[in-house]
């Protein structure tokens, strides 16, 4: 007797399902934990977690109509403003003192960039909640050994220093997917147990960066919470506008560190190094200076030690009014666009997105690998809890009365 088709087994969606298990087990649970551990374990587990997924949906067909998909995400606003961004940063090499410097940075970005998209295409239409309910495991359990190493140190397995300040940077982004993955489930306790082991962690360990943004990140969620219209609206021109009248900030900003820090602080200094570079070279706020040149110039004397380390000034320096603008329009129509998701979702993605900017912000050394594949990983992230919210209620038994 022939046996049914539906009861015949598949080897390659059995091997499919077997490598997406894998992948999200990479992305979802070993890299938080392994970032805590080693530096380059953020750079070196993404681009094999996205592999195994590409993988998989090869041999099952899982996700549908790729073509469409990047076609919609390159034609979007967000996207047209981040190729030319990319475009305008490949033309600054032709001005920049560090060509080869620049040209590695570049390509990086632009390699991060692919990953996303490869991710973003392998993911399926249709996200299983047991691959999703990895990500607030891992998250729970990195938060508890950082406090761990914390007190009891390392275990030498950090050879290079810095991994607990970097892992647990990683862990302010992954929270929030993790908390609105949990919120959208109906376990907001868990949530807001999970969002508070974090900040614990953050506050323990000593890595006042950590907990800054993870402070904007829940001060971005309440927002969004509290108004689901007005608050993403806010905070997309918030940082929009911030990156567009960086120029002006020097201005405004310095007299008031001047009262308050000391007109001999580090951070008058540096606001005082930003101001004479925009009076100075007005027409370089234009072009920019070049790829790459904010860090280096540092080292070769183009430009001050006293230099502000944050985004804002380091946009405007390397790649001046076009890549300015470029950027807010990024930053604007993603933002804008977490709107359009389902509201359950909306105040996390706020978060993540307040959090990752006010990084930034603060100083985190955004030109480095690491922090875009950080970035990339949330994004992709989000997009699998995105996809697994096709049902939210578990379907109701219906008994019928035989006769």
């Amino acid at each position: 007797m022939a046996r049914s088709p539906a009861l015949t087994a598949d080897p390659s969606t059995d091997a499919a399902a077997f490598l997406r298990r894998v992948g999200f087990a990479l992305l979802l649970f070993a890299i938080p934990i392994a970032a805590l551990l080693t530096r380059r374990a953020v750079v070196v587990l993404a681009p094999l977690a996205v592999a195994l997924l590409v993988l998989a949906t090869f041999l099952d067909s899982g996700a549908r109509a790729p073509r469409d998909k990047l076609i919609r995400v390159l034609t979007s606003s967000a996207g047209l403003a981040g190729i030319v961004l990319l475009a305008w940063s490949a033309l600054s090499l032709l001005w920049t003192p560090f060509v080869p410097e620049a040209s590695e940075r570049l390509l990086n970005i632009a390699a991060m960039a692919l990953l996303g998209l490869a991710g973003y295409l392998a993911l399926p239409d249709r996200m299983r909640s047991a691959n999703l309910y990895i990500l607030p495991v891992g998250v729970g359990l990195t938060a508890f050994l950082g406090l761990l190493i914390a007190y009891e140190g390392d275990f030498s397995l950090d050879q290079d220093g810095g991994s607990l300040e970097r892992g647990m940077i990683v862990l302010a982004l992954l929270v929030w997917p993790a908390v609105t993955w949990l919120h959208s489930r109906s376990r907001s306790l868990e949530a807001l147990l999970l969002a508070v082991l974090v900040a614990l962690g953050a506050l323990l360990t000593g890595e006042s960066l950590a907990l800054e943004g993870l402070a904007i990140g829940a001060a971005a969620f309440a927002l969004t919470a509290i108004a689901p219209r007005a608050g993403p609206r806010l905070i997309a021109l918030t940082m929009a506008g911030l990156l567009l009248l960086a120029p002006i900030l020097p201005f405004v900003l310095e007299p008031a560190a001047v009262m308050i820090a000391g007109p001999n602080s580090p951070l008058v200094a540096s606001l005082d190094v930003w101001r004479h570079v925009v009076t100075s070279e007005p027409l370089r706020l234009i072009t920019g200076h070049g790829l790459e040149t904010a860090l280096r110039g540092r080292f070769f004397s183009l430009l001050s030690v006293d230099a502000p380390y944050t985004v804002l000034f380091e946009i405007w320096y390397e790649l001046g009014l076009v890549g300015a603008v470029a950027g807010a329009v990024l930053l604007y129509s993603v933002v804008r666009k977490s709107s359009e998701q389902r509201p359950i979702l909306e105040p996390g993605i706020i978060a993540a997105f307040a959090t990752a900017y006010a990084f930034g912000c603060l100083g985190i050394g955004t030109a480095q690998v690491w922090w875009f594949t950080a970035l990339v990983v949330v994004v992709l992230i989000f997009v699998a809890i995105e996809r697994g919210q096709f049902r939210t209620t578990r379907p109701k038994a219906i008994l019928h009365r035989t006769r």
